[in-house]
Order: C-alpha cells, then structure tokens, then sequence
C-alpha cells in the first residue's frame, strides 16, 4: 500500500504543496520558547536520572474488591490494609497525621513518625494497579528549626518504588488565619515566613500511564482540565470547628484529584479518612472510595457527613420518591439491580 509520504512526494502538484506543518521542539541547551510534539530524549535519557526509580515494563492487572468492601470507612490502621487485594485501587488521595500534638497524634520521633508513614505508603503501593496515582496533601511544619515533612515523604516515596509525578502548591492566602508570627517586626534580626500554602505531592505506581480496559468514562470538563494541570491552585481550607475535626482538607481538594486522575466508576482509597472529605468528593464524581480511620468517633463523623450528604444529593420529588418506595415490592433479585440503577441515576 502506498503511504501518505510518498503520495505528497510525487508528482508536480506535491511539490506545489509543501507541508506547512510546524517542526517538533527539541530538548536544547538554550530551551525552547515552546512544546509542539517536543522531543525530550537527550534530557530524559541524562545522568541526571540515572538514579531514580524508572518506569517499569509491568502487565496491567486489576483485581476486583469485593462489593462488601467498597463504600465502607474500616476502624482500624492502614498499615496492613487486608481487606484490599493487590492492584485493586485506582487513587490514593489522604493527608496524613502531622503528628504535632493534636488529638488523633501520637508523640512520636521523626524517625518513627516516618517509618509509620512508610507503612501505609508500601500498603498502598501494594493496592494500586500499575499507574495508579497517589496524592498526598502535606504542611510543613515548625520554623526553630523548620521541618520538610514533604521533603522527607518524597524521599520515602522514591525509596519505595513510586514515580513522582510532580507537586502542586495549594495556595490558601485568601482564608489563611491573620498569623502574626513573623518574628522580628520590620526587622533583619530574625523574621519568619509565614506559610500560606500547602503541598498536594504527586506520585504513580510503576508506569505514568494507566490503561483503562473496561472503557470507563472521565467526567473532568475542558475548563476543569485546563484549571487542575497548572501546579498552583487556589482555593479557600474549612473551618475545623464547622467541620468537627482538628484539620479537615475541604472537598475541592480530593475533587480536583479524582477528576484529574480517575475515571468514572474507578476506586478511591484514603487511608487517613477522617471527617469523609474523601468519600464525599467521590460520591459526587461518581466513584467508589475505601477508607481507613482508627477513630472510631472520627468514623462516626464521616459516616453522618456522608449519609447527609447522599441525602441532600437525591433529595427526590414526590414523583421520585414514589418510584422509590415501588422498588420495595419487587422480589429481592429485581430490587438490587433496581439499586443498582438508583445509583448509578444519582451519577448521571
């Protein structure tokens, strides 16, 4: 068969219409002004990687978790996540305890709070499917001297095995407290930043792309997609005390990673579940979550939030709630798939 290459090349009229196509960009030692099909061999294939973790060559599998275990909030650790199988889990968003004195904390030393840390990491690297995300939202913390704890879990990340994707700077200034610990006042002696941000760190399991065999759906929007893949985002934290937790992350920022990262009906896992921030944000994009809590109030919490929430989502018509109520006289078979399409209606 002859190709499109040689067609354009033959004759008087292909050589009347030259390609105007513009040329790929190329890694080079002065950059580029732009990317257009850009070409990042020569850096990619640096010294400068030689010792990171590289993407694997892996067959994608993914295990399906039983439908007991899904839409469930377990109290107990997520240091040894049984009730998940290998390569079941398609996002991890959490933030973990900063374990700073709040109630939920323990007093741990660096070295422990990280080696607790690394635990739940291996457990999720275990319950993802190759390139599977993980998103973890993490502050800094302390100034005398300042603590990296971002810094730390890359480095613990890395030693795992995860790729890092990239981080993203969450900027809160329009809702941060009116701090005034900034040190010495109009003063070199000894001044202070004063943080307004926090980091949202971006890993993946083994590959960067994650394939999609059974054909689900993304539900991000244009303008969603355009807003979400700039590093910077900007919106407002919650109020802990409206909320009932000590630090609560507000539903945008799981959102934004479940649109960013999953597809439709894919599962999502918080090993630090808290107030159910997590699993709100994925009832309303349509997904499934798993989350672990060792409170048990906490559980609680997130149980009610969550229940209001579904509440509030379906809030039927009396026409609705009709139908509904029909659904109770069909034999036990008819009325789980009825279930079934109640549910997936809510996420239409």
């Amino acid at each position: 068969m002859e190709t499109v290459a040689n067609k354009n090349n033959t004759g008087g009229k292909g050589k009347n219409n030259k390609s105007k196509r513009k040329k790929g960009t190329k890694t080079s030692s002065f950059g580029v002004p732009g990317r257009i099909s850009h070409d990042s061999t020569p850096f990619y294939s640096s010294r400068l990687y030689d010792s990171l973790p590289q993407e694997k060559r892996v067959r994608y599998t993914e295990n399906e978790i039983p439908p007991d275990r899904l839409d469930r909030i377990f109290c107990r650790s997520s240091e040894k996540m049984e009730e998940l199988p290998d390569n079941s889990v398609h996002l991890m968003v959490t933030s973990p305890p900063y374990n700073v004195g709040k109630e939920y904390d323990e007093d741990l030393t660096l070295e422990e709070y990280r080696a607790f840390l690394r635990r739940v990491w291996e457990e999720t690297y275990r319950v993802l499917v190759p390139g599977g995300r993980v998103c973890i939202n993490v502050a800094n913390l302390g100034r005398k001297p300042y603590i990296p704890i971002h810094s730390f879990i890359i480095e613990d990340m890395l030693d795992i095995g995860f790729l890092m994707r990239g981080e993203i700077i969450w900027n809160k200034d329009t809702s941060a407290s009116p701090s005034t610990a900034w040190g010495s006042w109009c003063s070199a002696k000894n001044p202070s930043l004063r943080d307004v941000h926090e980091y949202i760190l971006v890993f993946s399991r083994d590959t960067f792309k994650r394939e999609n065999p059974a054909g689900r759906q993304s539900t991000i929007t244009r303008d969603e997609f355009l807003e979400f893949t700039k590093s910077v985002w900007t919106f407002p934290a919650v109020s802990a005390r409206k909320i009932g937790h000590p630090a609560p992350f507000p539903v945008e920022l799981p959102y934004r990673c479940i649109q960013l990262y999953t597809f439709e009906g894919d599962v999502v896992l918080d090993p630090f579940m808290g107030s159910g921030q997590t699993a709100i944000a994925c009832i309303r994009t349509g997904r499934h979550y798993v989350g672990y809590e060792i409170n048990e109030e906490y559980v609680k919490l997130a149980e009610k939030r969550i229940k209001h929430y579904i509440a509030d989502l379906k809030s039927p018509t009396l026409f609705e709630f009709m139908e509904e109520e029909n659904i109770d006289d069909t034999p036990d078979g008819q009325q789980d798939e009825e279930h079934k399409k109640l549910f997936h209606h809510l996420h239409a």
